[in-house]
Order: structure tokens, then sequence, then C-alpha cells
């Protein structure tokens, strides 16, 4: 069995040495060597070509955003960035995604501890998956910031809207991948969208609000973090929280769809998890109310949704393999029958809108 090569890049050598023996465990992969800094990592790059790397963002000499750029333009590899749990860790996390690394994982307290084998299974599972990536296509949309005449505060959800009426709404699940796929989707929704967009990106607490944050720069709807008790707006796209599961409700008969967070289920895989998510708003809404896409990811969340949402008269969308940095999730639904529209990414937001036409 030929094993995945993995570089292991981080200034701390306790850090390094740990990280070396949570890989070094498993019998399907091995570190090939070690970096210090991120120049250090370019040139281990070019010469080791390894399968995996996996690349701390705050080093000496050469940070890891820095070293990610050379090797994207040299010696392309999936690349897993090791962040911080803090706002600034979180933003060098995102601008390293659309840079073109595969997916992060954030430290436990952002400082060198063993509290790191508290997330050992997180960092074999990343490697693994990683390691069965592919380079997402070379279609990219033009980026521009979104200007917006009233740069007010967030608006508070105290006080219910009158006369919010959603007939239907759109729920966009993914996971490894997905915040630079979402980048590529979403800024494509045009303005005057006539439908609240749910999305469930697999991220922890900590990082949704920042993310959020930066995909309202470029899209033209408005973008917040979902927060209990929001009722669902037109033509606004609601990020659920990290740790938490996003659910609806019906806050009166035929009228608004409340949000709100709940830790239940515990034993999901995931929180937020998305078949958690689709589930309720079928209850809340009924399937055939609902335009479900799956993007990006590992493993099979949302699946199982899929098929009933697009059973129950609902519009399933899936991402193809052509485009989809892990084809996981969108696969699974896709095999088990819940997908009627499978398109590479710089398709779904053109099938986004003409299902709601």
């Amino acid at each position: 069995m030929e094993k995945i090569g993995v570089l292991v890049v981080d200034d701390s050598a306790l850090m390094r040495k740990y990280i070396k023996q949570i890989i070094n465990e498993e019998p399907d992969m091995t570190v090939l060597d070690t970096a210090r800094d991120g120049r250090e990592a370019v040139e281990k790059a070019i010469s080791l070509k390894p399968q995996v790397i996996t690349m701390d963002i705050n080093m000496p000499r050469m940070d890891g955003i820095t070293a990610l750029q050379y090797i994207m333009a040299q010696v392309p590899c999936p690349v897993v960035m090791l962040s911080s749990l803090t706002r600034k860790g979180a933003l060098a996390t995102f601008e390293a995604l659309e840079l073109g690394a595969v997916d992060f994982i954030s430290k436990p307290d952002g400082t060198v501890s063993q509290e790191i084998f508290k997330i050992k299974e997180e960092i074999k599972a990343k490697v693994r998956a990683a390691a069965k990536s592919r380079r997402p296509g070379k279609f990219r949309p033009e980026r521009k910031k979104v200007v917006r005449e009233k740069k007010g505060a967030p608006i508070k959800t105290s006080t219910v809207p009158v006369n919010v009426n959603i007939e239907r709404v759109v729920i966009i699940g993914v996971s490894t991948g997905g915040p630079k796929t979402l980048m590529d989707i979403l800024p494509l929704l045009p303005p005057g969208f006539p439908v609240p967009v749910v999305v469930v990106q697999h991220m922890p607490a900590g990082f949704t609000a920042p993310f959020a944050q930066r995909l309202n720069q470029y899209c033209p709807l408005r973008v917040k973090e979902a927060a209990n008790g929001d009722v669902l707006e037109q033509g606004v796209i609601y990020v659920a929280r990290g740790g938490y599961h996003l659910k609806a409700s019906r806050y009166q008969v035929d009228k608004g769809v409340k949000l709100f967070l709940s830790r239940e289920p515990k034993d999901s895989l995931f929180m937020p998890s998305v078949n958690v998510t689709m589930e309720s708003f079928c209850k809340a809404l009924g399937p055939e109310r609902l335009v479900a896409v799956l993007l990006t990811g590992l493993g099979d969340d949302g699946a199982d949704m899929m098929v009933q949402i697009r059973r129950g008269g609902g519009v399933t969308i899936a991402e193809s393999e052509e485009t989809a940095v892990v084809w996981g999730m969108p696969r699974e639904a896709h095999l088990r029958g819940g997908v009627q529209h499978l398109v590479p990414s710089y398709q779904v937001a053109g099938c986004i809108v003409e299902a709601l036409k």
C-alpha cells in the first residue's frame, strides 16, 4: 500500500514532533520531513513533492500565507492550514483557502501544547481528505467588493418583521473546500434575489462570523451569521453558526420562518449538520418549498435529506465531480438518487435561479 507522504510545517519543534507522531501512527500515511518556516517549506515542497502539506500560518522568515502562494505557483499540492482560534487567525485562514488551501484545522487553544492530541482524529481525517482532493477548476468569477450606501450595525432580531411570507428557501450544505467554492457561487446570486438562502458550512465556532462578514463584502445580497430568533427575509444569506445546529420553525401559520440554534442532537458528527438543518426546514415548510444544494465535502452529511426533499417535490442540486474539491457529500446524494441536477460549481448559481422561476 502506497502511503500518503506528508510535509509538516510549523515553527514550533514541539508541534512538529506532535503532528509527526499523530500522522505516523497511521499505516496509510507517513511524514516525509518537517520544515521550520515558510521558506524551508517551499524548498522541501519542491524537492520532496509531498502528497499533502500541513502548514502553520504564523512563522518567522516567511509566513504560511506567503509560502502557500509560492507552493501553489511552483509545485501545487493539497495544503491543510493550521490556524489559531482568533479573529485574526480566522481571517488569515479564509485568505489561505481562497489562495488554494484545501482545508484548515483550528488549534485547540492557539498555543503549543498537548491539547493538539484532542484533535488528532481530525488531523488524520483531513490529511486523508486532502490526499483525495483535486484542485478546483479554472473558472473564477471576477470578485469585486460590494459598495453599500450605508454601513450600519448588524440588524438585531428582537423585533419580527411585518408581512414576512416566505414561500421558498434555498439551503446549501458544504464541507471540505467549501469557503472557496461558496466564494465562487454566492456572489453570482443577483440583487433582488426572491428568497432567503441558508448556508450550512462545517466550520468551528468562532470562524463562521468572520466568514459571513467576508462573504458580505463580495455578495450583492446581505450575508450574516444566523442568530437565535432571526426571522428569514428575502434576499438575505444566513450562515449557520459554528458549534450549533441551525433549525427552523413557523412563528405564525403560513407566515414567517424563525431560526433557532440548538445543541441537539448532540451525537451528530458535525455541528452544524446539513442533515439536521434540511430536516428541520422540511418539517417547518415542507420539502416541496425547498431548493436543496449539496457541494464539496467529505462524508455523506445531507445525502439522506436530499433524497427525501427530492421525493417530496423539492428541487435538488449537487456539485459534480468535475469541480468538487472532495466529491464525497454530493456523490453520496447522487448515488442514493437524491440529485435532480448534477452540475459543476460554476453552474450552481444559475441552476438555483432557474429552479426558482
